[in-house]
């Protein structure tokens, strides 16, 4: 039976998740229908990480086995017509038969938006987090220094999900400022060779609290060392996590795949759209 490798753009605003629950709108299962009415067969998607309620992608992966006479175009323009408009299907290739969204994937890449400041865009509410204190996005950088490389995450990780171990590796830890005429965001973008359950949020949460002066900047390397969810910071909120891309090994480009670098670009191509719009 084939297998597919699709990649999934989503509105995360209206859903309780990616993954399948009995009382919640979540996008596995409105994936799945629209593959089902495509092609009539029953499939089941995995993707690359079960993203929470509110988080949205721009890359999520997505591996599923389905039998059809439909090519990989056609097959995804049919799915397309079939999802909702907070859904889109951007890319789908056949894949080898033994590749899987999760286990195979080898780095992976978050961005988080913050506006701070007293104004708020109330147009972007959805897809940021307003904080009204200015931050000041110099220590957030120094203190995200401490993070990179490979460490035990748990004082980062959430309860909820049992993994084998804690430790991860962060490959790249940017944090940066964007102006807009009306409003300022602060950008922190995490990729890493995997991530533990609400560690980004979790690692924002920290970020953003040095950033208003209520930690100093060592705060985030003794989190990091104590090894104790209670040693660091809040959680940050779901609307701001956007799933960037996803790499993996033997389909995609060592430095970055075509697939992460697209995403990539189009997600500093909206994030430049929206200031310029609000430059109007």
């Amino acid at each position: 039976m084939p297998t597919f490798k699709l990649t999934l753009a989503y509105d995360g605003t209206d859903f309780g998740g990616w993954q399948w629950q009995p009382n919640s709108r979540t996008v596995q299962a409105e994936l799945e229908k629209a593959i089902e009415r495509i092609t009539q067969q029953k499939v089941r998607c995995t993707a690359s990480g079960r993203t929470d309620a509110g988080v949205h992608a721009l890359g999520q992966v997505v591996s599923f086995q389905c039998e059809t006479g439909l090519n990989c175009d056609v097959l995804r323009k049919g799915i397309n017509a079939e999802l909702p408009d907070d859904m889109i299907v951007c890319d789908l290739q056949f894949a080898p038969a033994e590749f899987h969204a999760i286990r195979d994937a080898v780095r992976k890449r978050y961005r988080y938006v913050v506006q701070d400041g007293r104004l708020r865009d109330i147009f972007a509410r959805e897809y940021v987090w307003h904080v009204r204190q200015k931050l000041d996005e110099r220590l957030m950088w120094e203190a995200s220094r401490a993070l990179i490389g490979t460490h035990d995450f748990k004082s980062y990780q959430s309860t909820g999900s049992m993994r084998l171990t804690t430790e991860r590796t962060i490959l790249d830890l940017l944090v940066e400022r964007r102006e807009a005429e009306l409003t300022s965001r602060v950008i922190i973008e995490v990729e890493a060779n995997g991530f533990l359950y609400n560690m980004v949020r979790n690692i924002v949460g920290t970020l953003v609290q040095i950033g208003k002066g209520l930690y100093p900047v060592s705060f985030a390397a003794e989190a990091l060392a104590a090894c104790d969810r209670r040693a660091a910071g809040m959680t940050a909120p779901a609307q701001g996590l956007f799933l960037i891309g996803v790499e993996y090994d033997g389909y995609d480009d060592p430095e970055m795949s075509a697939s992460l670098r697209a995403a990539h670009a189009a997600a500093n191509a909206t994030e430049l759209a929206n200031a310029e719009m609000l430059d109007e």
